[in-house]
Protein backbone atom coordinates (compact mmCIF):
# COMPACT_ATOMS: atom_id res chain seq x y z
CA UNK A 1 0.00 0.00 0.00
CA UNK A 2 1.19 3.35 -1.09
CA UNK A 3 0.78 5.99 1.72
CA UNK A 4 2.19 9.54 2.35
CA UNK A 5 2.37 11.28 5.69
CA UNK A 6 4.19 14.94 5.71
CA UNK A 7 6.28 15.60 9.31
CA UNK A 8 7.63 19.47 9.22
CA UNK A 9 10.74 20.91 10.30
CA UNK A 10 11.80 24.68 9.78
CA UNK A 11 15.00 25.75 9.22
CA UNK A 12 15.16 27.44 12.85
CA UNK A 13 15.78 24.57 14.61
CA UNK A 14 19.18 23.79 16.56
CA UNK A 15 21.13 21.09 16.11
CA UNK A 16 22.44 19.49 19.16
CA UNK A 17 20.81 16.84 21.91
CA UNK A 18 17.35 18.07 21.95
CA UNK A 19 16.87 17.84 18.26
CA UNK A 20 18.16 14.34 18.51
CA UNK A 21 15.95 13.42 21.11
CA UNK A 22 13.19 15.52 18.80
CA UNK A 23 14.04 12.75 16.24
CA UNK A 24 13.13 10.25 18.43
CA UNK A 25 9.96 11.64 19.07
CA UNK A 26 9.09 12.03 15.83
CA UNK A 27 9.04 8.09 15.58
CA UNK A 28 7.48 7.54 18.37
CA UNK A 29 4.44 9.68 16.79
CA UNK A 30 4.55 8.08 13.79
CA UNK A 31 5.21 4.26 15.40
CA UNK A 32 3.70 4.63 18.67
CA UNK A 33 5.97 4.16 21.79
CA UNK A 34 8.11 1.61 22.78
CA UNK A 35 6.39 1.25 25.77
CA UNK A 36 3.71 0.50 24.65
CA UNK A 37 1.83 -3.08 24.39
CA UNK A 38 4.23 -5.23 22.87
CA UNK A 39 1.40 -5.92 19.83
CA UNK A 40 1.45 -2.09 18.85
CA UNK A 41 5.66 -1.72 18.40
CA UNK A 42 6.87 -1.80 15.23
CA UNK A 43 3.02 -2.47 13.35
CA UNK A 44 1.34 0.83 14.11
CA UNK A 45 1.60 3.85 12.23
CA UNK A 46 0.40 7.22 13.01
CA UNK A 47 -1.04 9.42 10.61
CA UNK A 48 -0.20 12.69 12.74
CA UNK A 49 3.09 13.81 14.09
CA UNK A 50 4.00 16.25 16.56
CA UNK A 51 7.62 16.92 16.86
CA UNK A 52 9.94 19.61 16.21
CA UNK A 53 10.49 20.31 12.48
CA UNK A 54 10.22 18.17 9.69
CA UNK A 55 8.12 17.07 6.80
CA UNK A 56 7.23 13.66 6.61
CA UNK A 57 5.84 11.92 3.46
CA UNK A 58 4.65 7.76 4.05
CA UNK A 59 4.72 5.67 1.12
CA UNK A 60 5.95 2.74 -0.20
CA UNK A 61 9.88 3.02 -2.04
CA UNK A 62 10.86 1.09 -4.67
CA UNK A 63 13.13 1.98 -6.99
CA UNK A 64 14.10 5.35 -8.24
CA UNK A 65 11.40 6.53 -10.68
CA UNK A 66 11.28 5.74 -13.88
CA UNK A 67 8.42 6.01 -16.48
CA UNK A 68 7.23 3.05 -17.75
CA UNK A 69 6.40 4.30 -21.71
CA UNK A 70 6.62 7.31 -23.57
CA UNK A 71 5.58 7.23 -27.37
CA UNK A 72 4.42 9.79 -30.08
CA UNK A 73 0.90 8.80 -31.26
CA UNK A 74 1.64 8.67 -35.56
CA UNK A 75 -1.42 6.61 -36.71
CA UNK A 76 -3.45 8.86 -39.14
CA UNK A 77 -7.27 7.95 -39.23
CA UNK A 78 -9.40 8.19 -42.43
CA UNK A 79 -11.01 11.79 -42.45
CA UNK A 80 -14.51 10.66 -43.34
CA UNK A 81 -14.65 7.93 -40.63
CA UNK A 82 -15.69 8.20 -36.69
CA UNK A 83 -13.34 9.81 -34.37
CA UNK A 84 -11.06 7.41 -32.48
CA UNK A 85 -8.66 8.15 -29.70
CA UNK A 86 -6.14 7.52 -32.03
CA UNK A 87 -6.96 9.89 -34.47
CA UNK A 88 -7.53 12.19 -31.91
CA UNK A 89 -4.42 11.87 -30.31
CA UNK A 90 -2.29 11.51 -33.36
CA UNK A 91 -0.16 14.61 -32.77
CA UNK A 92 0.18 14.34 -29.05
CA UNK A 93 2.60 12.77 -26.39
CA UNK A 94 1.50 9.26 -25.18
CA UNK A 95 2.45 8.48 -21.74
CA UNK A 96 1.62 4.77 -20.17
CA UNK A 97 1.75 3.57 -16.52
CA UNK A 98 -1.37 3.28 -14.30
CA UNK A 99 -3.55 4.30 -17.02
CA UNK A 100 -2.47 6.03 -20.35
CA UNK A 101 -2.64 9.87 -20.66
CA UNK A 102 -1.84 11.88 -23.31
CA UNK A 103 0.47 15.26 -22.87
CA UNK A 104 -0.84 18.43 -25.41
CA UNK A 105 2.01 20.67 -25.37
CA UNK A 106 -0.54 23.41 -27.40
CA UNK A 107 -3.18 23.40 -25.39
CA UNK A 108 -1.02 22.96 -22.32
CA UNK A 109 -3.46 20.14 -21.01
CA UNK A 110 -3.18 16.64 -20.16
CA UNK A 111 -5.93 13.74 -21.69
CA UNK A 112 -6.68 10.74 -19.93
CA UNK A 113 -7.75 7.12 -22.01
CA UNK A 114 -11.14 5.57 -20.08
CA UNK A 115 -11.71 1.72 -20.58
CA UNK A 116 -15.12 1.01 -21.61
CA UNK A 117 -17.68 0.96 -18.37
CA UNK A 118 -18.33 -2.14 -17.10
CA UNK A 119 -21.43 -1.90 -14.68
CA UNK A 120 -24.90 -0.46 -15.87
CA UNK A 121 -24.05 2.73 -13.99
CA UNK A 122 -21.04 3.71 -16.12
CA UNK A 123 -18.06 2.60 -13.38
CA UNK A 124 -15.25 2.39 -15.33
CA UNK A 125 -11.98 3.70 -13.37
CA UNK A 126 -11.06 3.39 -9.30
CA UNK A 127 -8.02 4.68 -7.87
CA UNK A 128 -6.79 6.84 -4.70
CA UNK A 129 -6.88 10.63 -4.99
CA UNK A 130 -4.66 12.88 -2.69
CA UNK A 131 -3.68 16.97 -3.01
CA UNK A 132 -0.43 18.14 -1.78
CA UNK A 133 1.47 21.81 -2.23
CA UNK A 134 4.95 21.57 -3.92
CA UNK A 135 5.25 25.16 -3.11
CA UNK A 136 3.55 26.50 0.35
CA UNK A 137 2.58 29.86 1.63
CA UNK A 138 5.67 29.57 4.21
CA UNK A 139 3.20 31.03 7.18
CA UNK A 140 3.07 28.21 10.22
CA UNK A 141 -0.23 29.87 11.17
CA UNK A 142 -2.03 29.25 7.55
CA UNK A 143 -0.29 26.23 7.59
CA UNK A 144 0.10 26.12 4.06
CA UNK A 145 3.31 24.55 4.37
CA UNK A 146 5.63 23.13 1.43
CA UNK A 147 4.46 19.09 1.16
CA UNK A 148 1.73 19.39 3.32
CA UNK A 149 -0.93 17.04 2.19
CA UNK A 150 -4.71 16.74 2.52
CA UNK A 151 -6.95 13.58 2.77
CA UNK A 152 -6.63 11.05 1.05
CA UNK A 153 -9.99 10.25 -1.17
CA UNK A 154 -11.39 6.97 -3.05
CA UNK A 155 -12.36 8.33 -6.38
CA UNK A 156 -14.90 6.42 -8.87
CA UNK A 157 -15.21 7.05 -12.62
CA UNK A 158 -17.99 7.16 -14.21
CA UNK A 159 -19.30 7.61 -17.88
CA UNK A 160 -22.85 7.57 -19.02
CA UNK A 161 -23.16 8.54 -22.89
CA UNK A 162 -20.92 11.83 -23.31
CA UNK A 163 -21.02 12.52 -19.45
CA UNK A 164 -18.07 11.63 -17.39
CA UNK A 165 -18.11 12.28 -13.51
CA UNK A 166 -15.23 11.70 -10.42
CA UNK A 167 -17.40 10.66 -7.46
CA UNK A 168 -16.30 10.13 -3.96
CA UNK A 169 -18.29 7.11 -2.75
CA UNK A 170 -19.37 7.82 1.01
CA UNK A 171 -17.47 5.46 3.34
CA UNK A 172 -18.41 6.58 6.10
CA UNK A 173 -21.77 4.61 6.36
CA UNK A 174 -22.17 1.24 5.18
CA UNK A 175 -23.24 -2.37 6.08
CA UNK A 176 -19.73 -4.66 5.94
CA UNK A 177 -21.07 -8.22 6.52
CA UNK A 178 -24.63 -7.56 5.00
CA UNK A 179 -26.45 -8.74 1.87
CA UNK A 180 -26.17 -7.34 -1.52
CA UNK A 181 -29.27 -5.67 -0.66
CA UNK A 182 -28.07 -4.31 2.81
CA UNK A 183 -25.11 -2.91 1.27
CA UNK A 184 -27.05 -1.16 -1.49
CA UNK A 185 -29.80 0.47 1.41
CA UNK A 186 -27.17 1.91 3.37
CA UNK A 187 -24.85 3.28 0.14
CA UNK A 188 -28.29 5.13 -1.18
CA UNK A 189 -29.10 6.41 2.32
CA UNK A 190 -26.22 8.75 2.18
CA UNK A 191 -24.85 11.07 0.22
CA UNK A 192 -21.82 11.02 -2.43
CA UNK A 193 -19.98 14.15 -3.76
CA UNK A 194 -18.65 14.48 -7.24
CA UNK A 195 -15.43 15.91 -7.44
CA UNK A 196 -15.35 17.09 -10.97
CA UNK A 197 -17.67 16.60 -14.59
CA UNK A 198 -16.83 16.95 -17.68
CA UNK A 199 -17.82 15.67 -21.51
CA UNK A 200 -15.38 13.03 -23.11
CA UNK A 201 -14.07 14.31 -26.27
CA UNK A 202 -14.43 10.95 -27.76
CA UNK A 203 -16.38 8.01 -27.38
CA UNK A 204 -15.15 4.85 -29.46
CA UNK A 205 -18.06 1.99 -30.18
CA UNK A 206 -15.80 -0.14 -28.23
CA UNK A 207 -16.83 2.16 -25.21
CA UNK A 208 -13.13 3.65 -24.40
CA UNK A 209 -13.49 7.24 -23.97
CA UNK A 210 -10.97 10.53 -23.97
CA UNK A 211 -11.67 13.48 -21.27
CA UNK A 212 -9.31 16.45 -21.09
CA UNK A 213 -8.11 16.39 -17.14
CA UNK A 214 -7.29 20.09 -17.10
CA UNK A 215 -10.68 21.18 -15.26
CA UNK A 216 -9.71 18.36 -12.34
CA UNK A 217 -6.14 19.45 -12.16
CA UNK A 218 -6.73 23.14 -11.82
CA UNK A 219 -9.49 23.27 -9.20
CA UNK A 220 -8.40 23.91 -5.73
CA UNK A 221 -8.86 20.42 -4.56
CA UNK A 222 -6.42 20.70 -1.35
CA UNK A 223 -8.70 23.56 -0.09
CA UNK A 224 -6.17 26.50 0.01
CA UNK A 225 -9.05 29.27 -0.21
CA UNK A 226 -10.75 27.61 2.77
CA UNK A 227 -7.49 27.93 4.87
CA UNK A 228 -7.28 31.52 3.90
CA UNK A 229 -10.49 32.33 5.34
CA UNK A 230 -10.15 30.16 8.01
CA UNK A 231 -7.15 31.67 9.22
CA UNK A 232 -8.26 35.18 8.54
CA UNK A 233 -6.49 36.10 5.54
CA UNK A 234 -9.18 37.41 3.69
CA UNK A 235 -11.66 35.88 0.80
CA UNK A 236 -9.60 34.67 -2.27
CA UNK A 237 -10.62 33.01 -5.42
CA UNK A 238 -8.77 30.39 -7.80
CA UNK A 239 -7.98 32.70 -10.79
CA UNK A 240 -7.91 30.58 -13.84
CA UNK A 241 -6.24 33.22 -16.01
CA UNK A 242 -3.12 33.46 -14.26
CA UNK A 243 -2.60 29.09 -13.30
CA UNK A 244 -1.45 26.71 -15.85
CA UNK A 245 -1.02 22.58 -15.46
CA UNK A 246 2.88 22.23 -15.04
CA UNK A 247 3.13 19.77 -18.37
CA UNK A 248 6.90 18.85 -17.67
CA UNK A 249 6.70 18.01 -13.80
CA UNK A 250 4.05 15.01 -14.93
CA UNK A 251 5.38 11.60 -13.45
CA UNK A 252 3.97 8.21 -14.93
CA UNK A 253 4.45 5.08 -12.90
CA UNK A 254 3.02 1.57 -13.20
CA UNK A 255 1.04 2.50 -9.51
CA UNK A 256 0.95 6.35 -9.56
CA UNK A 257 0.35 9.58 -11.70
CA UNK A 258 1.99 12.46 -10.63
CA UNK A 259 0.37 15.76 -11.67
CA UNK A 260 1.44 19.85 -10.87
CA UNK A 261 -0.31 22.63 -11.41
CA UNK A 262 0.12 26.29 -10.86
CA UNK A 263 -2.62 28.33 -8.62
CA UNK A 264 -3.14 31.56 -8.19
CA UNK A 265 -5.37 32.82 -6.23
CA UNK A 266 -6.61 36.78 -5.54
CA UNK A 267 -8.41 38.31 -3.46
CA UNK A 268 -10.57 41.97 -4.37
CA UNK A 269 -10.33 43.08 -0.85
CA UNK A 270 -7.58 43.64 1.77
CA UNK A 271 -5.10 40.26 2.43
CA UNK A 272 -4.28 38.90 5.87
CA UNK A 273 -0.93 40.03 7.71
CA UNK A 274 -0.03 36.65 7.46
CA UNK A 275 0.07 36.92 3.35
CA UNK A 276 1.66 40.06 3.07
CA UNK A 277 4.58 39.20 5.04
CA UNK A 278 5.40 35.77 3.10
CA UNK A 279 3.65 36.75 -0.25
CA UNK A 280 5.62 38.87 -2.68
CA UNK A 281 2.13 41.34 -3.00
CA UNK A 282 -0.90 39.99 -0.71
CA UNK A 283 -3.47 40.33 -3.18
CA UNK A 284 -2.06 37.03 -5.60
CA UNK A 285 -0.84 34.21 -3.81
CA UNK A 286 0.29 32.09 -6.17
CA UNK A 287 1.35 28.53 -4.64
CA UNK A 288 2.38 24.47 -6.61
CA UNK A 289 -0.62 21.97 -5.85
CA UNK A 290 0.25 18.31 -6.24
CA UNK A 291 -1.93 15.51 -7.59
CA UNK A 292 -1.77 12.09 -6.97
CA UNK A 293 -2.98 9.42 -8.67
CA UNK A 294 -2.95 6.16 -6.82
CA UNK A 295 -3.63 2.48 -7.50
CA UNK A 296 -6.05 0.59 -4.58
CA UNK A 297 -3.67 -1.42 -2.80
CA UNK A 298 -4.17 -5.00 -3.06
CA UNK A 299 -6.33 -7.58 -1.40
CA UNK A 300 -5.02 -9.24 1.55
CA UNK A 301 -5.10 -6.28 4.51
CA UNK A 302 -6.31 -7.24 7.57
CA UNK A 303 -7.78 -3.96 9.30
CA UNK A 304 -7.03 -4.01 13.10
CA UNK A 305 -9.17 -2.77 15.68
CA UNK A 306 -8.59 0.81 17.16
CA UNK A 307 -7.77 0.28 20.73
CA UNK A 308 -6.80 3.62 22.63
CA UNK A 309 -4.32 2.15 24.72
CA UNK A 310 -1.53 1.65 21.43
CA UNK A 311 -1.81 5.36 20.86
CA UNK A 312 -2.30 5.35 16.88
CA UNK A 313 -4.80 7.02 15.19
CA UNK A 314 -7.73 5.49 13.04
CA UNK A 315 -10.27 5.97 10.55
CA UNK A 316 -13.71 5.56 11.99
CA UNK A 317 -17.30 4.52 10.03
CA UNK A 318 -20.83 2.66 10.46
CA UNK A 319 -21.72 -0.65 9.78
CA UNK A 320 -25.36 -1.34 9.59
CA UNK A 321 -25.02 -5.06 9.49
CA UNK A 322 -24.03 -5.29 12.81
CA UNK A 323 -25.70 -7.19 15.81
CA UNK A 324 -28.16 -5.07 17.04
CA UNK A 325 -26.68 -5.87 20.27
CA UNK A 326 -23.07 -4.64 19.38
CA UNK A 327 -22.25 -0.81 18.35
CA UNK A 328 -22.28 0.71 15.18
CA UNK A 329 -19.20 3.15 15.49
CA UNK A 330 -16.70 0.82 14.11
CA UNK A 331 -12.55 2.47 14.36
CA UNK A 332 -9.19 0.87 12.62
CA UNK A 333 -6.48 1.73 13.43
CA UNK A 334 -3.91 3.25 10.41
CA UNK A 335 -0.93 1.39 10.07
CA UNK A 336 1.19 -0.08 7.68
CA UNK A 337 1.03 -3.64 5.71
CA UNK A 338 4.10 -5.54 7.30
CA UNK A 339 5.13 -8.50 5.58
CA UNK A 340 8.56 -10.32 6.79
CA UNK A 341 11.14 -10.13 3.92
CA UNK A 342 9.67 -6.80 2.85
CA UNK A 343 11.60 -3.53 4.07
CA UNK A 344 9.35 -0.19 4.93
CA UNK A 345 12.01 2.34 4.40
CA UNK A 346 11.90 5.81 5.13
CA UNK A 347 14.10 8.53 3.60
CA UNK A 348 15.47 11.90 4.65
CA UNK A 349 14.97 14.58 2.33
CA UNK A 350 18.01 15.81 0.62
CA UNK A 351 17.03 19.32 1.42
CA UNK A 352 17.91 18.99 4.82
CA UNK A 353 20.84 20.23 5.65
CA UNK A 354 23.77 19.26 8.30
CA UNK A 355 24.16 18.44 11.26
CA UNK A 356 19.95 18.52 11.64
CA UNK A 357 20.12 15.51 8.35
CA UNK A 358 22.83 13.36 10.13
CA UNK A 359 20.45 13.74 13.74
CA UNK A 360 17.50 13.07 11.48
CA UNK A 361 18.90 9.51 10.32
CA UNK A 362 20.35 8.39 13.54
CA UNK A 363 16.93 9.45 15.41
CA UNK A 364 14.92 7.74 13.08
CA UNK A 365 17.19 4.75 12.69
CA UNK A 366 17.04 3.71 16.73
CA UNK A 367 13.60 2.14 15.93
CA UNK A 368 14.86 -0.71 13.84
CA UNK A 369 15.49 -2.34 17.31
CA UNK A 370 11.98 -1.56 18.20
CA UNK A 371 11.10 -3.02 14.87
CA UNK A 372 13.22 -6.74 15.23
CA UNK A 373 12.07 -6.87 19.20
CA UNK A 374 8.20 -6.69 17.35
CA UNK A 375 9.39 -9.76 14.76
CA UNK A 376 10.62 -7.75 11.87
CA UNK A 377 14.17 -7.80 11.43
CA UNK A 378 15.76 -6.19 8.71
CA UNK A 379 12.80 -4.66 7.87
CA UNK A 380 12.93 -1.07 9.04
CA UNK A 381 15.30 1.16 7.25
CA UNK A 382 16.04 5.34 7.12
CA UNK A 383 18.04 6.01 3.77
CA UNK A 384 18.76 9.44 2.02
CA UNK A 385 15.60 10.28 -0.17
CA UNK A 386 18.20 9.33 -3.92
CA UNK A 387 18.53 12.16 -5.73
CA UNK A 388 15.61 12.83 -8.42
CA UNK A 389 12.98 11.78 -6.77
CA UNK A 390 10.16 14.07 -5.87
CA UNK A 391 9.39 14.41 -1.94
CA UNK A 392 5.56 13.73 -3.25
CA UNK A 393 5.80 10.89 -5.15
CA UNK A 394 3.31 8.66 -3.52
CA UNK A 395 6.13 5.46 -3.46
CA UNK A 396 7.86 6.92 -0.50
CA UNK A 397 7.80 7.47 2.83
CA UNK A 398 9.41 10.70 2.98
CA UNK A 399 10.73 12.87 6.59
CA UNK A 400 10.71 16.27 4.51
CA UNK A 401 12.25 19.57 5.45
CA UNK A 402 10.10 22.60 5.48
CA UNK A 403 11.12 26.30 5.59
CA UNK A 404 8.95 28.63 7.25
CA UNK A 405 8.57 32.55 8.04
CA UNK A 406 8.45 31.91 12.07
CA UNK A 407 8.13 28.87 14.31
CA UNK A 408 6.04 26.06 14.02
CA UNK A 409 4.97 22.38 15.20
CA UNK A 410 5.42 19.40 13.15
CA UNK A 411 2.73 17.61 11.85
CA UNK A 412 1.59 14.66 9.67
CA UNK A 413 -0.51 13.49 6.91
CA UNK A 414 -0.59 9.79 5.70
CA UNK A 415 -2.17 8.70 2.14
CA UNK A 416 -4.84 6.12 3.26
CA UNK A 417 -7.30 3.78 1.87
CA UNK A 418 -10.21 4.98 3.69
CA UNK A 419 -11.84 1.63 3.53
CA UNK A 420 -9.52 -0.05 5.90
CA UNK A 421 -7.01 2.39 7.54
CA UNK A 422 -3.76 0.72 5.01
Amino acid sequence: MTRSLALFCDSTCKPGPILRLSSLLILCTLFGCATQPKSAVGTESSEEGVAVAVAVVARDAPDEPKETAESQGSTEAADDGPATIESHTRNLTRRTGLFTLYVDEEKGTILLELPPPVTRDGFALEFLVTHGLRRGLGSNPVGLDRGQLSSSTLVQVRRVGPRVLFEVPNTRFRAESGSDEEQRAAADSFATSVLFGTDALVVEDSGAALIDLGGFLLRDGHGVIEALERAGQGSYRLDPARSMIELGELLVFPDNLEFEATLTFTTAGRPGNEVRSTAPTGDAVTLVQHVSFVRLPAPGYRPRAFDPRIGSFSIGFQDYSVPLDRPIEVRAVTRHRLVAGEPLVYYVDRAAPEPVRSALLEGARWWEAAFAKAGFPDTFRVELLPEGVHPLDARYHVIQWVHRATRGWSYGMSLVDPRTGE
